[in-house]
């Protein structure tokens, strides 16, 4: 046998391995008992105390982009939710299904990121066309990073509580322009609502498209900003949502354009 690989396998180094990975060995557990090692139970409380830290290291963008999202998404489903009602095609109704079970995962996924670190998760309510949302981590209008997640003090920030995505008097979104980009107009949605038939495939897939394109730039900001989006499951939500939005952009480019040209919206 080698010498220098006896000498390897012989170091305090591979004592301490055998004893991580098999700890009901009798040697493992004499060497615990003599206080040169940490117990079974002294590991676990330190593996659960380092996973602890590291669910809480993350970004006020992180959380931001999330509360954010949670609202962008609602409006999705609101849109997607009108196809079964207006006469969609079979082929932008499957489109709207699989829009609509992909994005309330990921809302709910969201909201229990949001809930376990003690951020405050947005809830939004349907107005007739409009959304209205309370609550929910304020939007920083320059990527820049703040330290910690729980770390709200710092920096300019708008707070989305009892905002309104749209302003019936006006018919602009003070939401939508100000923090969303992307999301439909108040005069969009209404347009959309009225639609039928072919008319509602193109002013849906039309719009849809936009959604999408603004999610991209919510995403893309997001990972512009130094130290966001490092985060596991934030970095995953974001990558699912930039490359599966940008599959399905094409794929509405491709039906908008199979479209008749007849029928004006």
């Amino acid at each position: 046998m080698n010498p220098s690989l006896f000498r390897r396998f012989s170091s305090p180094l591979f004592v301490v391995f055998t004893f991580a990975v098999g700890s009901g060995g009798a040697a493992a557990q004499q060497a615990a008992s003599a206080g040169d090692l940490p117990s079974k139970a002294e590991f676990e409380a330190i593996y659960n105390a380092r996973a602890d830290s590291a669910r809480m290291h993350f970004t006020h963008a992180d959380a931001a982009f999330l509360s954010g999202m949670i609202l962008h998404h609602s409006q999705a489903l609101l849109m997607a939710g009108m196809a079964p009602t207006h006469g969609a095609s079979p082929s932008v109704r499957t489109l709207c299904a699989r829009i609509i079970n992909a994005q309330k995962d990921e809302i709910a996924t969201m909201r229990q990121w949001l809930t376990d670190r003690g951020q405050p998760a947005p809830e939004v309510q349907v107005s007739g066309l409009d959304l209205v949302v309370h609550g929910g981590v304020p939007m920083e209008m320059q990527g820049k990073r703040e330290g910690e997640g729980n770390d709200q003090g710092k920096g300019k920030g708008m707070d989305m509580s009892g905002m309104s995505r749209s302003a019936p008097a006006q018919g602009a979104s003070a939401t939508a322009s100000a923090l969303m980009p992307g999301m439909l107009t108040h005069a969009q949605m209404a347009q959309l609502e009225a639609a039928r038939g072919a008319d509602f495939d193109r002013l849906f897939l039309t719009g849809m498209i936009q959604h999408h394109g603004g999610a991209i730039v919510m995403v893309r900001d997001l990972f512009a900003t130094p130290g966001a989006g490092e985060e596991q499951t934030v970095f995953k939500l974001a990558n699912d949502i930039q490359v599966d939005q940008t599959t399905e952009i094409a794929r509405m480019q491709g039906m908008l354009a199979a479209l008749s040209p007849t029928s004006t919206p």
